[in-house]
């Protein structure tokens, strides 16, 4: 088993002073991270910003308006930060909206500890990008999904998958639903949990 050292570090909240700020765009901004690294659920934001009328599509130098009293209700006072990169997470809790967006919560959980095991095992590669990109072994990867924002469930979902939550799927490494596989060499596998129609296995 590899050794994954994650560092967790408490950062306190810098609360802004006045009642609304402007965010500048950068490179590899998405209007998700935007909302998550300011506290704020992406409906909120966009209800901020009525002028970006598509979602998925904002650009370097584009200014985004967010109001400090709704980010201040909304943000903790402190936050967990990992050894994981923002855009890895980001990454995660999209394959994790595409995988599970209508399975039970705790499901969603598990699918994200299912990327973090094999991260920590030899028979998979180092990162959570090359775990997830691998060839042909996440759907949404090959049909597109992946590419779709991130929703509030799937970010909680990482960030529980990284805390307390991560005993839930064990030590699984494979996920499926045996009613719409087309596949059937995970039926094979040691059965871990099963929540909703997902099958853990490893």
């Amino acid at each position: 088993m590899k050794k994954l050292i994650l560092a967790l570090t408490v950062v306190i909240s810098i609360l802004f002073a006045s009642p609304a700020f402007a965010y500048t765009v950068k490179t590899g901004d998405t209007m998700t991270k935007i909302a998550r690294e300011n506290n704020l659920t992406l409906e909120d934001l966009a209800k901020m910003n009525p002028q970006v009328k598509n979602l998925d599509l904002i650009y370097v130098g584009q200014t985004i308006h967010i109001m400090e009293k709704e980010a201040e209700k909304a943000r903790p006072k402190v936050k967990m930060v990992t050894g994981y990169s923002v855009s890895e997470l980001d990454l995660l809790a999209r394959l994790v909206r595409a995988e599970a967006e209508d399975e039970p919560y705790q499901g969603k959980v598990a699918v994200a500890c299912v990327v973090l095991n094999r991260v920590e095992s030899k028979a998979f590669p180092n990162t959570i990008k090359e775990v997830i990109y691998q060839k042909r072994q996440f759907q949404p990867v090959q049909n597109g999904q992946i590419n779709k924002p991130a929703n509030d469930d799937s970010i909680k979902a990482v960030q529980e998958a990284l805390k307390e939550k991560r005993q839930i799927a064990g030590d699984s490494l494979f996920f499926y639903n045996p009613v719409i596989a087309t596949s059937r060499w995970l039926d094979t596998r040691k059965t871990t949990l099963v929540i909703g129609r997902h099958v853990f296995k490893k």
